[in-house]
């Protein structure tokens, strides 16, 4: 066991307690533990690199424990009806969808390497973007204009669903060349 992979495995075990916290209305501590959450998530990755720890665990607890808050964050707050139950259907469709064709590469014995792309990376940064502001607005109602949470939710769903179809096509294209 190394930092970069303890670190991961703290943010794995901070969500549920992220969700607790919501589901209490502590969104000011829920606020906290998504910072450190995703404090966490940068710093392994650093880490990994910079002390040369880069494991295979790494490598699938990460994208693991990234799925598990931005999954939770939305289920939770589309439940509290605080974000539109709309966007957390497409944030989690697309997880499916990825998670579905990896099974399908895996069953057809196609060797692949995941790799994340710039659109995945933005999908990704807008979605933990607009957990964080709805938690703001959360906590200080007003200071945050309700149009910039509905311009962030609707510039979210945009990338998720072409982060969705860029998968779609990757896989396409390997099992294509396979």
């Amino acid at each position: 066991m190394n930092i970069p992979n303890t670190l991961t495995l703290i943010r794995i075990i901070l969500v549920p307690v992220f969700v607790i916290l919501l589901m209490q209305g502590s969104f000011s501590y829920a606020l906290l533990v998504f910072v450190i959450a995703g404090v966490t998530d940068g710093l392994d990755g650093f880490l990994a690199r910079i002390l040369k720890q880069q494991t295979l665990l790494g490598s699938y607890l990460d994208p693991l424990a990234d799925k598990a808050l931005i999954t939770t964050a939305f289920v939770a707050l589309s439940i509290l009806d605080i974000i539109p139950g709309w966007l957390t259907v497409i944030v989690i469709s697309r997880d499916c969808i990825i998670l579905l064709g990896v099974s399908v590469l895996s069953l057809m014995s196609v060797s692949f390497e995941i790799r994340p792309t710039y659109v995945s990376k933005a999908t990704t940064a807008l979605q933990l973007l607009t957990v964080f502001l709805v938690l703001m607005s959360m906590l200080m109602p007003g200071y945050i204009n309700h149009m910039v949470i509905v311009t962030l939710s609707w510039t979210t769903a945009f990338f998720t669903v072409v982060s969705g179809f860029n998968y779609i096509f990757k896989g396409i294209k390997i099992i294509n060349n396979s």
